[in-house]
């Protein structure tokens, strides 16, 4: 799928599905999950993500990590739609009896590692394309990390090694969404400027919004074309809860449960997507 209007309206979906996912369970964490679906509906849709949903472990598989954990979650109705796992799986959501788990972990089909521990995915990605590069094939990583992961030592810790040993086949997504748990981050330590720190490390560095599914896309072109040889860093402005007014830019609203009043409007608006 590579027309912008049917990507857009695959977002719609996901947002309206993650957030009946929390509903439902009453767990989860929708805000975190929402900043984050355009770039996961264009490496699933959009034809960027090399996948065998009939068989999760192919080796030439690319690899799609997670990293911020608590929105791992946003795969799941994509794992259910393509086939990964049955249907029906994402009523169980989190339930003994189902395959999604609160966190990702790879007894789930089409999940890599388990990514709930901030900084560890894209360490793991790392290796993984550095086992791809020595073996002298063509797979690559893509990984989703949050603000968060900017305060830990081992992001940086890896993206020194990357550029280090050149990798070309890492492809990382920095979801800026600017909140944390506890507040913005420019009030807790300063993280900007963002894109110059991965520059900095050696890292192609991209700086789009990461709602425009245009801009999204462009950066994955280049990020897939072969002509960077270097590690790719793509610095994508978002907003925490899109979608939702009450949530958008709100850190309380990290895995804060809606009342009754609240999952009403919350609705409605999503349906109301794309603009």
């Amino acid at each position: 799928m590579t027309n912008l209007a049917e990507l857009k309206k695959k977002c719609a979906w996901l947002r309206r599905e993650t957030f009946e996912m929390v509903v439902r369970s009453k767990k989860g964490h929708f805000p975190s999950s929402s900043s984050c679906t355009e770039i996961v509906v264009a490496l699933f849709y959009g034809g960027y993500l090399k996948y065998n949903a009939q068989n999760p472990k192919a080796p030439d598989r690319d690899r799609m990590f997670i990293s911020k954990g608590h929105a791992g979650m946003v795969l799941y109705p994509i794992l259910e739609e393509l086939g990964f796992v049955p249907k029906g799986e994402l009523l169980k959501f989190t339930k003994a009896n189902g395959v999604f788990r609160f966190y990702p972990d790879p007894t789930i089909p089409g999940i890599e590692a388990i990514t709930g521990s901030l900084g560890h995915g894209i360490g793991l990605a790392a290796g993984h394309c550095l086992a791809a590069k020595r073996d002298g094939k063509n797979i690559r990583s893509f990984v989703v990390i949050g603000d968060g992961e900017c305060y830990e030592g081992s992001t940086w810790e890896t993206a020194l090694f990357a550029a280090h040993a050149k990798l070309d086949n890492l492809v990382v997504f920095v979801d800026r969404n600017g909140c944390i748990i506890m507040d913005h981050t420019e009030k807790c330590v300063r993280l900007d400027p963002m894109a110059d720190k991965w520059r900095a490390f050696g890292w192609h560095t991209i700086e789009i919004d990461g709602h425009s599914m245009a801009e999204v896309t462009q950066a994955l072109d280049v990020a897939t074309s072969g002509t960077i040889k270097s590690p790719i860093a793509i610095v994508a402005k978002t907003v925490k809860g899109k979608g939702v007014s009450f949530m958008e830019n709100r850190p309380d609203w990290h895995n804060k449960m809606p009342n009754e009043e609240q999952i009403a409007q919350a609705r409605r608006e999503l349906a109301a997507e794309p603009a």
